[in-house]
C-alpha cells in the first residue's frame, strides 16, 4: 500500500514528466524541422540528406542530441505509470507498460544514429571521390532503413501505439482516469497508426500513402500524452479511511484509491 504523501508526489512526478516530455520533444522537434526539414528529409536520397548534414554542422548534431533525449523522457512515466493507478499486478497494463518502454528505447535508437552514424557518413561522403560516395550511399540506405525505418519508426512507432491503445482501453473499462481520455487515446492511436503507410512505402514502392498521417497522427498522440500528464496532475490523491469506529468494518482494499473516482466523464 503506498503511503498518500508519498503516493501524491509520484502522481505528480508521473504527470510532471510526461507533460515535460511531450513539450520539450515538441520543442526539439520544432526546431530540428526548421532547420533541417524534419521528418521530410527521411525520404531523400543520400545525395540531399549528407550534404545537408555536413553543411549543419555541430549545431545540428546537438539538435538531434536534444531530440532524441527530450524523446526519451517519456520511458520514466511509463515505468511509474501502473504504480500511480495502483495497478501494478494489472497483467494487461504490466505487458503495455513493456511495450511502451520498449518502443522509447527503440526510437531512441532510431534518433542517436543521426549523432553516432551519420555525421562519419557525411564526412565522407562530402570529401570522398565518386568510388567513396558510391560504397558511402550504400552504407546510408542500409543504415538508414535499418536503424531509421525499421526499428525507430516502424517498430518504434507500432509499440508506441500499442501501448497507447492497451492503456486507453485500460481507462476507458476502468475509469482509473476519465473516460474521455481513453476514448481520445484510442482516436488519436489509429490516426498515428495511418503513418505506417509512408514507413512501409520505404520497402513497398506504391503501397498506400496519406501524405498527413505523420504530422497528424504524431501531433495528436503527443498532444495526448501531454492531456494524460496533466489530468495526472489534476486528480487528487485519496487518502484512505482509518479504520476507527463505524470504519472499522471497512475492509482495508476498499480504501486503496489513489486517484480520485468520482467525477470521471463518461
Amino acid at each position: 500500500m503506498t503511503h498518500p504523501n508519498t503516493g501524491d508526489r509520484l502522481r505528480r512526478t508521473t504527470g510532471t514528466l510526461f507533460l515535460v516530455g511531450a513539450l520539450a520533444f515538441a520543442a526539439a522537434a520544432t526546431v530540428l524541422s526548421a532547420t533541417f526539414n524534419w521528418p521530410d528529409v527521411l525520404r531523400e536520397p543520400a545525395d540531399v540528406v549528407l550534404p545537408a548534414y555536413a553543411a549543419g554542422g555541430t549545431s545540428l548534431v546537438w539538435i538531434w542530441l536534444a531530440t532524441a533525449w527530450t524523446y526519451a523522457i517519456l520511458a520514466v512515466p511509463i515505468l511509474l505509470l501502473p504504480t500511480v493507478l495502483d495497478r501494478r499486478d494489472d497483467p494487461a497494463l504490466r505487458v503495455a507498460t513493456a511495450v511502451g518502454a520498449t518502443s522509447v528505447l527503440l526510437s531512441l535508437i532510431g534518433f542517436l544514429r543521426w549523432v553516432f552514424v551519420v555525421p562519419p557518413l557525411a564526412h565522407s561522403y562530402v570529401t570522398g571521390d565518386p568510388v567513396t560516395q558510391a560504397a558511402v550511399n550504400a552504407a546510408w540506405t542500409a543504415q538508414h532503413q535499418y536503424g531509421g525505418a525499421l526499428l525507430g519508426e516502424h517498430l518504434g512507432q507500432l509499440l508506441a501505439i500499442a501501448w497507447s491503445i492497451g492503456l486507453s482501453v485500460i481507462i476507458w473499462r476502468s475509469r482509473v482516469l476519465p473516460r474521455w481520455l481513453g476514448a481520445g487515446g484510442l482516436v488519436v492511436s489509429v490516426l498515428y497508426l495511418s503513418n505506417q503507410g509512408d514507413i512501409l512505402a520505404t520497402a513497398l514502392p506504391g503501397f498506400p500513402v496519406w501524405d498527413l498521417a505523420g504530422l497528424l497522427g504524431s501531433t495528436t498522440w503527443g498532444l495526448w500524452v501531454a492531456a494524460l500528464g496533466v489530468t495526472l496532475l489534476a486528480r487528487p490523491f485519496r487518502t484512505p479511511r482509518s479504520a476507527t469506529g463505524a470504519e472499522s468494518n471497512i475492509p482495508a482494499a476498499s480504501t486503496r484509491t489513489p486517484l480520485a473516482t468520482t467525477g470521471h466523464g463518461s
